[in-house]
């Protein structure tokens, strides 16, 4: 039974393509932790990661990669998380703007983030990174209602 959820940001879904520990994160805990991010998320991620790959001379097919994450990870449409527009850009507009969709998905879904980006400390929105985003998962009791599911 899946009873949390967590929000991707995309220099997550970047960090599963690249490399092993986060990639297998969500892999291990794909059965019992929801993971969403917001389709901007994944354009980010189409858009870097074989430019990284490529960089660092790596040469597995980053789109074998990111066409698993896409089964582990639902994404969340704009008609999901726009709602939260306003609110979210008021909390991380002085420090990244385009991570808002990132915010406003976790403010809809009444969720933490996962992250290594800095800027969204203090948002009012719990964060946690991939060196101890285990201790969320595994945590008890706390369980989230259900959410509809992205794209309904």
């Amino acid at each position: 039974m899946i009873g949390k959820i967590i929000v991707l940001d995309a220099n997550i879904l970047i960090r599963a393509a690249l490399g092993i520990k986060v990639r297998d994160l969500i892999t291990d805990y794909a059965p019992f932790i929801r993971f969403i991010t917001p389709d901007v998320a994944w354009i980010d991620a189409h858009t870097y990661v074989p430019a990284l790959l490529q960089k660092r001379g790596i040469s597995h097919s980053a789109n074998l990669t990111l066409n698993l994450l896409e089964t582990l990870v639902d994404t969340l449409e704009p008609a999901h998380y726009g709602e939260y527009k306003t609110v979210a850009l008021k909390r991380i507009a002085q420090r990244d703007a385009d991570d808002w969709p990132i915010l406003a998905s976790a403010m809809a879904l009444n969720c933490p983030i996962w992250t290594e980006d800095l800027d969204f400390f203090g948002t009012g929105i719990a964060t946690w990174t991939t060196d101890r985003v285990h201790l969320y998962f595994d945590e008890p009791g706390h369980i989230h209602s259900p959410q509809p599911e992205p794209g309904q």
